[in-house]
């Protein structure tokens, strides 16, 4: 019997991320799920990366406590407003206060150290090029650097056995297509969470960027989009 690779995947419970979960699974590999509880404004998308752990059958989910909130710095850390409305030409101007510090950093070293021990060679992350909102570790020349950094910093990397690889396969999609690759994989869309600002009860805002992005991304690819926003 053929022993199936293994690979960690960075799991935020949300449309991209669950998608490339479903790449990552067409692909052939045993999957690791892992995802943080990094002091972040709601819980919901922790419950929606559970559920897509669950739906695309992870070796394992495995959920590490941090608090970027003790250093803050983001509307999703931190006691500030979440932009609302704003327009994609803004979305593409600056970057928001919705970006957390040096998070994909952070998140990707503990998807090394994880990797390590598994004895992985592939990271999966889903950051985009493209249709998201100006954070500057979701560039392909930030993915570059890092890769390049994790094959000097690591056991594995200097000892020369195989290579490591942050793996990026939404790098270069619209939202739109990124959607259509989830349904062509068979994504369930309906367990994944993306607001930045939901509603108590867990209903997305239907406002903030994320929100925004996605809605426009299951227009444009025409596909029912099965979100449950807040009705103003």
């Amino acid at each position: 019997m053929i022993q199936r690779q293994k690979a960690v995947i960075l799991s935020s419970g949300g449309l991209d991320s669950t998608t490339v979960m479903a790449i990552a699974q067409h692909e052939g590999y045993q999957l690791f799920s892992l995802s943080f509880h990094y002091g972040q404004r709601h819980s919901f998308e922790l419950t929606a990366a559970k559920k897509a752990a669950l739906a695309f059958h992870a070796v394992k989910h495995l959920v590490i406590n941090i608090d970027l909130g003790k250093i803050g710095g983001s509307a999703l850390t931190d006691s500030i407003e979440v932009p609302k409305n704003r327009k994609k030409s803004q979305m593409d101007s600056e970057i928001p206060v919705t970006y957390v510090p040096a998070r994909n950093t952070i998140f990707l070293s503990y998807a090394l150290a994880w990797a390590e021990v598994l004895g992985a060679f592939d990271i999966f992350i889903g950051v985009n090029a493209i249709d998201y909102s100006g954070y500057p570790d979701c560039r392909p020349e930030y993915i570059q650097a890092y890769e390049k950094m994790a094959n000097l910093a690591t056991k594995a990397g200097v000892e020369g056995n195989n290579r490591l690889r942050i793996r990026t396969p939404l790098m270069n999609l619209t939202k739109a297509q990124i959607i259509q690759k989830g349904i062509e994989l068979g994504v369930p869309y309906e367990i994944t969470h993306s607001c930045y600002d939901p509603s108590p009860e867990g209903l997305a805002c239907g406002e903030c960027d994320s929100c925004i992005l996605r809605k426009e991304g299951f227009l444009e690819a025409g596909v029912k989009d099965p979100t449950h926003y807040v009705i103003r």
